[in-house]
């Protein structure tokens, strides 16, 4: 809406030719001056509309699962992919082959999402390769999902990961999300690290190994939950850059931390590199978006209530500029 001060003109004046020229004057000035003022509502729209834009100019890869499995947008492979596991790849197939995985209706505005029945052994990917926008010498972007855990699963004590971003192993060249041993909301983890060798030239076990703790941003207790969503988002910069990167972590919009500085390179091969869904998890993904930069805070705050109402998608169905 706008606010104007037409229709002013309703009295009869009886005055002089210079009091009319002199009321006409002000009215004029007056009228500059106020008809194209904003309403709170109007500024509140075009702000979301201007971070909505820049968000879609930053999306390299988008899945709602809201429209089946394949992405909605993507500037690489849209189809998503299952193998028996991730050293088996040769045995890749499209689509969906566990039965333990499948796509169910969400509840709220969530609409359609991924659901990971019981713990996840097969390997379940999108291909990496320009959905991601990897770069061995100064990799940035953001990786931004929602979570929901399935209450009440009796699951072995290993890790799981809802989402890993690698073209060889967690531990080398990877940016991943993972939970408490046994996929309880307890602790959660995101976790970075450059090739291997380079930062663990000594194969020292994770536990024992200093250095694995600083590729790591560890949140204590956090809201995950088991009958409500939890929006997830890593930040990534300047990663295999000489003077080193770091990542940060955020849940429901909220900053939880940084790593250390990562100083060592970061090495691809953009053909094996996979978008790793569901490793050892149980519960539920969806709304998984990856961009070509560090989003700011303020992107952060507005993705995290946006997403909600899926505009992001919408968005993303119009012709890209």
């Amino acid at each position: 809406m706008r606010k104007t001060i037409l229709g002013l003109f309703g009295l009869e004046l009886i005055c002089s030719k210079q009091t009319v020229i002199a009321i006409a004057v002000l009215l004029s000035t007056a009228l500059t001056a106020c008809i194209t003022q904003d309403t709170p509502s109007d500024v509140e729209t075009d702000s979301q509309t201007t971070i909505l834009m820049t968000l879609k100019k930053a999306l390299t890869f988008h899945a709602s699962f809201n429209n089946g499995l394949d992405a909605d947008f993507s500037l690489g492979d849209k189809k998503i992919y299952t193998a028996p596991s991730y050293d088996e790849l040769e045995k890749t197939k499209a689509g969906i082959h566990n039965p333990e995985i499948i796509l169910t209706a969400g509840k709220n505005n969530h609409g359609s999402a991924l659901k990971f029945q019981n713990k996840n052994k097969s390997a379940l990917f999108y291909r990496a390769e320009n959905n991601v926008a990897f770069s061995n010498q100064n990799w940035s972007g953001t990786l931004s999902f929602w979570m929901k855990l399935i209450p009440g699963e009796d699951l072995e004590h290993d890790y799981c990961d809802p989402v890993q971003v690698t073209d060889k192993s967690y531990n080398n060249s990877a940016i991943w999300i993972d939970l408490s041993s046994d996929c309880s909301p307890g602790q959660i983890r995101l976790g970075t690290f450059g090739i291997f060798d380079s930062w663990n030239p000594g194969n020292i076990p994770n536990d024992k190994n200093p250095d694995f703790q600083k590729h790591l941003v560890v949140v204590e207790n956090p809201p995950l939950k088991n009958d409500a969503w939890t929006h997830v988002l890593i930040t990534y910069l300047n990663l295999g850059s000489s003077a080193g990167g770091t990542t940060g972590l955020y849940l429901d919009g909220i900053f939880q931390g940084q790593t250390d500085l990562i100083k060592e390179p970061f090495e691809w091969d953009l053909a094996k590199s996979t978008l790793r869904l569901g490793v050892n998890y149980a519960g539920f993904l969806d709304e998984i978006s990856v961009f070509n930069r560090p989003l700011t805070n303020r992107e952060i705050g507005a993705l995290y209530q946006l997403e909600l109402g899926h505009p992001l998608t919408a968005a993303i169905s119009m012709e890209r500029t």
